[in-house]
């Protein structure tokens, strides 16, 4: 059979001349900076300087942001604490209530602070590492099959990409999730080379872990990674299929020995499972954080859902197929993915003769399936979505640009080819043009720059044939750069900037917009949290400022009660005490309703109220009163939310009941329940929230935690230290 030309090309490219039988080994040293003796000498030097930029640059400025997101922060202070927090990945060490995910992305950081203590360091540094990580995992996979130049170019473009700078610095699930996907595709690439059944089997166990992780979403590249197999592996048809079968029982061992363990575990000894309204991770799985998600059908949920179909207004922002490149998400991942597409289809059609068992052609199906998988399943769900959701589609956009751009470079002698490299140079300029103009005062010349840039490089590489090599390489490098300077300058915006509270996006805070980061968000929150939230046109009430609006509400405001602000409203926010200046539109103040939500900004000096999506700051007075006589109670206190309790919790480094989880809508604790726990001197304050602390009483548990607010507000001495209301737990009134 006639080799396709890619094989040629990767046949010579990979070949190189071997280390003569003569010459002494070099020492390890030696090796690990020289790299496989086939590689050009710049490669491994290359490489290591990639990872050390990468590492280097994620942890700049790393400690602005805190304790990032404080919901999963408290989780990893409570699992320091107590081993059987750390296994369940409890909210808090006394084991009330879960977080609303699998704890296996909590427990690398909890192992941090219990080895280092209880910090923002601590913390986030894992998260960096996994980003490194994923980095060194993406050049990989590309560099085996590809070039050296290939797998440089695939691990630059991860790192650059502006939600990756973000989410790989920050402690959602996220970061980890997107580790273990890539690692399971560069397991099954490894296994497609001869049919290696112990490398399909480790891709099984790396879903199975990403889906300790986050659930069901990391199914989402199984049926890309099982099809390929099946159809491109080098093996008979009954041992392939053999071979799939240990690689899902590796799966399910890897992923459901910690589910059975739960499900077996005696209810009444283990704490509840957050964000389930009957107590079972089951239903967490296939509902509220599984087939929910896609049908907008979440139990447990203040919001949502209502979108459904291609083009239609759910309550979590539009679907369909523009979802990725609107105004809210185009920044955070799209810069590349027009690119990646075109380069998808060109290297397909690049490595069309290669045969069933081509690991080339395989590879563009793998990386190009993971893609089209997920970013069909992002656009189209009419649940639950937020913006940093998108860092799983990164490994995969950057996988197929390093590929496609090499192997077209490669084939550059054939006028098709030049076409397919010049085009994809040339629609990422002019997308870029685009995102840049929705952020017209942020570098207001790179706009026209990456512009002009990139059509002139795509022009010379659309003629690169007829001019010389040197030409020819200035015209792909002034491509590469106008291609990576718009996601560059968001990444560097990303960096130096903090992200606070369940909601964070990457880029300028102008271009922070729409559900779950609208303007004015920067970074400390939004209209919706991962794990439940406040969809676009309804009010926290939790005092930052919250309105529906276009423009910033300053916060953190004075809040409004659940129900009020939604679809056409105004929202003046305060902070320090004064109200800030009024402003229509865009400006600082009103805010007129549009079915979005601006979410204040107020940090520093000010303080924060708290409510659904950030927990409000904690003065030293309020520390040393619940702190008093901490001992002799299982929970300091207990608070409406797990957001405003973790803020306590993590003030204090003492456990804080989070009454009704994440949402305040989870029945745990019921009012019974809890009148047995203050009958007994467990809980010492109750932390009074207000209205916005998360009492909505939403959902099957009949509004536990509305309850729970009414009987403390009727029975028990009220005090207001520092600002906050408390009621003392062992003085009725």
């Amino acid at each position: 059979m006639k080799p396709a030309p890619h094989d040629a090309y990767a046949a010579t490219a990979s070949a190189g001349p071997g280390p003569s039988r003569t010459a002494p080994r070099p020492g390890r040293a030696a090796r690990m900076w020289r790299g496989r003796a086939e590689d050009p000498v710049w490669a491994r030097p290359a490489l290591i300087a990639l990872l050390a930029l990468t590492g280097a640059l994620y942890l700049y400025n790393l400690t602005a942001s805190g304790y990032a997101n404080s919901f999963y922060s408290a989780a990893v202070q409570a699992g320091s604490e107590s081993w059987k927090a750390f296994f369940f990945g409890s909210s808090d060490a006394a084991n009330s209530i879960t977080v609303d995910k699998p704890p296996a992305a909590l427990w690398p950081m909890a192992l941090s602070v219990r080895l280092f203590g209880l910090g923002s360091w601590q913390i986030l540094v894992p998260e960096v590492l996994m980003g490194v990580a994923a980095v060194a995992v993406v050049h990989a996979a590309v560099r085996r099959r590809f070039s050296a130049a290939a797998g440089l170019m695939a691990g630059a473009v991860l790192a650059l990409t502006p939600v990756a700078a973000l989410m790989f610095r920050f402690n959602n699930p996220d970061a980890l999730l997107a580790l273990l996907t890539t690692v399971a595709v560069y397991c099954v690439l490894r296994a497609l080379e001869a049919a290696r059944t112990g490398w399909l089997v480790w891709a099984g166990v790396a879903v199975g872990l990403a889906f300790l992780t986050k659930t069901l979403q990391a199914f989402l590249v199984l049926p890309p990674l099982a099809l390929v197999y099946a159809v491109c592996a080098p093996a008979p048809v009954l041992r392939r299929i053999g071979q799939l079968a240990l690689a899902g029982v590796a799966l399910i061992v890897s992923g459901g020995w910690w589910v059975a363990i739960v499900e077996l575990w005696p209810a009444a000894s283990r704490p509840y499972i957050g964000g389930s309204q009957n107590n079972s991770f089951l239903e967490l799985t296939f509902g509220y954080n599984g087939l929910g998600r896609i049908s907008g059908n979440e139990v447990g949920s203040v919001g949502g859902g209502g979108g459904g179909g291609g083009g239609r207004q759910g309550g979590w922002g539009e679907t369909g197929i523009g979802r990725m490149f609107g105004d809210s998400v185009g920044g955070q991942i799209s810069w590349l993915l027009p690119a990646a597409l075109v380069l998808l289809v060109a290297g397909l059609v690049v490595t069309r003769r290669g045969g069933r068992t081509d690991t080339a052609r395989a590879a563009f199906l793998v990386w190009g399936g993971a893609l089209l998988t997920t970013l069909l399943v992002f656009s189209f769900m009419a649940g639950i979505f937020h913006e940093y959701y998108t860092v799983a589609l990164a490994p995969y956009i950057a996988a197929l640009v390093g590929m496609g751009t090499t192997v077209l470079w490669e084939e550059r002698g054939h006028p098709a080819a030049r076409a397919a490299l010049a085009g994809a140079v040339a629609v990422t300029a002019v997308w870029a043009w685009v995102l840049l103009g929705r952020t017209a005062d942020f570098v207001p010349w790179l706009r026209t720059a990456v512009l002009v840039g990139g059509l002139v490089a795509a022009a010379g590489l659309l003629f690169a044939g007829r001019l010389g090599r040197a030409l020819a390489l200035g015209a792909a490098g002034l491509g590469l750069a106008a291609s990576l300077a718009g996601p560059v300058a968001y990444t560097l915006s990303t960096l130096g900037s903090a992200h606070q509270g369940s909601i964070v996006t990457a880029g300028p805070a102008s271009a922070r917009g729409g559900p779950g980061g609208g303007p004015g968000a920067r970074g400390y929150g939004g209209p919706a949290a991962d794990g439940g939230g406040m969809p676009p046109g309804a009010a926290d009430g939790g005092g930052r400022g919250q309105g529906p609006g276009l423009g910033p509400g300053q916060g953190p405001g004075q809040g409004v009660p659940p129900g009020q602000n939604q679809g056409q409203g105004q929202n003046q926010g305060q902070g320090q005490g004064q109200n800030q200046n009024q402003n229509q539109g865009q400006g600082q103040g009103q805010n007129q309703g549009q079915g979005r939500q601006a979410w204040g900004e107020g940090r520093a000096g000010a303080g924060r109220a708290g409510g659904l999506l950030d927990g409000p700051d904690v003065g030293s007075a309020v520390v040393a009163k619940l702190t008093e006589n901490a001992s002799a109670h299982t929970w300091v206190a207990a608070a409406v939310g797990s957001q405003n309790a973790a803020a306590y919790q993590l003030a204090t480094e003492e456990p804080v009941m989070a009454i009704g989880g994440f949402n305040g809508s989870d029945p745990s604790p019921t009012l019974a329940r809890f009148q047995q726990y203050v009958a007994a001197g467990s809980i010492h304050w109750f932390i009074d929230g207000g209205a916005g602390g998360g009492a909505r009483g939403g959902g099957p548990g009949g509004g536990s935690s509305a309850e729970i607010l009414e009987w403390v507000r009727a029975n028990f001495t009220q005090i207001t230290v520092g600002g906050t209301t408390l009621y003392d737990l062992t003085s009725t009134q």
